[in-house]
């Protein structure tokens, strides 16, 4: 009798522990997981920039410059794009400060909205703007041109439409 007690004893314990070990699960996939997700034909990188339309461009170089104690660059015109630039340097990132350039400066319209000035867009890198461009307009995302342009840094540049963006003008630059 005592035998069969050492049994259920032990029975009891050894099940007891069978059930705090946890179940490994598999998971079951009908394709390979490399099949499953699709490798994307551009990449996204860093945050390049955020731009700043200013309505008085040397009272902003002062803030950033002056009172912060920022590296500021010189004043860049850029007439393709209607506009001046300064980018302000951060340890991390820029800014860039706009200013209009012409009478069909689109920073003139935003000012004219926005009297006080504020952010304009963001910037972010992607490692080929073309694959980028054709990815995005296949997925339903509208450009503000058809094709690139250069840009502030001398690379390819596109915007994004802010409407298919939530509200957010986004320029891609090419790496």
């Amino acid at each position: 009798m005592a035998a069969s007690m050492v049994k259920v004893a032990v029975a009891g314990i050894v099940g007891h522990f069978r059930l705090a070990v946890p179940t490994v699960r598999r998971l079951s996939l009908s394709k390979p997981l490399a099949q499953v997700v699709p490798v994307p034909i551009w990449k996204l990188g860093r945050l390049n920039h955020i731009a700043i339309a200013v309505p008085d461009l040397e009272k902003a170089i002062s803030l950033y410059r002056d009172v912060l104690g920022a590296r500021v660059s010189d004043t860049v015109p850029l007439p393709e794009h209607g506009v001046y630039t300064v980018f302000v340097e951060l340890g991390n990132t820029k800014l860039e400060l706009l200013y209009p350039l012409g009478e069909k400066s689109p920073i003139s319209g935003f000012l004219q909205k926005n009297k006080a000035g504020g952010m304009h867009h963001i910037c972010i890198e992607v490692d080929d703007i073309k694959a980028a461009i054709t990815d995005l307009k296949a997925k339903k995302i509208r450009t503000l041109s058809e094709e690139p342009r250069i840009g502030a840094h001398g690379k390819p540049v596109m915007f994004l439409h802010p409407k298919d963006c939530d509200g957010v003008l986004v320029e891609l630059e090419e790496a």
